[in-house]
């Protein structure tokens, strides 16, 4: 694992559109560890978790391929 991140965002009025935004800084990445997620397509993996009152709505997976 990279770098875990929790967000939490305030109560959205049902059936409206809301924007928000969060920045936030990545660890620095070794050279070496570059490298390696390269020359290894789709081996770099992201999971997103959105609870609600501590229950889980929505559980996001998303696989990376960077070509350098």
């Amino acid at each position: 694992m990279l770098k875990s991140f929790d967000f939490e965002f305030g109560f959205c009025i049902p059936n409206s559109k809301n924007t928000c935004e969060h920045i936030y800084e990545f660890p620095h990445l070794s050279p070496e560890l570059v490298r390696e997620m390269v020359e290894s397509p789709y081996e770099t993996r992201s999971d997103s978790f959105y609870f609600v009152d501590d229950q889980l709505i929505m559980h996001n997976k998303a696989d990376y391929s960077y070509d350098g």
